[in-house]
């Protein structure tokens, strides 16, 4: 289970090192926006007070305790369910990037009240207008490696 912490440890460690630069250093929180590479990459402030792509953001102060309380309990069961039916290599590093990404956005929404997300991708003459964070990647990275390599008990 150790490289479920590492993984873990460094998704969120990444995640908040990369929030606090671009929020406080880079002072992204006044600037609004920073064409980073154009179109493809620009760092764009927004603070999500839902869930992706801003649901749940109408009921802000609930939705933060219900969001804080879900992702707590998605981290646990995901961990739980490691030591039960426990994954290859693979798999234990997925559930422990989905427990770090996790854990920061958690970590944002008490310090915050909201998720800060940045980053805001675009391509090919389709401009997003959405953006996200390093924890979103670990928490989407880590689901879909769970999927593939999440568990080793056979079904019959």
């Amino acid at each position: 289970m150790r490289l479920v912490f590492w993984a873990g440890f460094w998704a969120f460690l990444v995640d908040q090192a990369s929030k606090y630069l671009v929020v406080h250093t880079l002072n992204l929180r006044e600037i609004g926006q920073i064409d980073v590479l154009p179109p493809l990459l620009n760092f764009h402030m927004a603070w999500n007070e839902g869930i992706n792509f801003g649901l749940l953001s109408n009921s802000a102060e609930a939705a933060r305790w219900i969001l804080i309380a879900i992702a707590l309990g998605i981290s646990a069961f995901v961990y739980y369910w490691m030591l039960k039916d426990r994954p290859q290599k693979l798999g234990l590093i997925a559930g422990g990037l989905l427990i770090g990404g996790a854990l920061g956005n958690v970590v944002d929404r008490l310090l915050y009240g909201a998720v800060a997300d940045f980053l805001n991708m675009s391509c090919c003459g389709i401009d997003n207008p959405y953006a996200f964070n390093v924890a979103d990647i670990a928490i989407f990275a880590g689901a879909i490696g769970l999927a593939i390599w999440g568990g080793t008990k056979k079904q019959a």
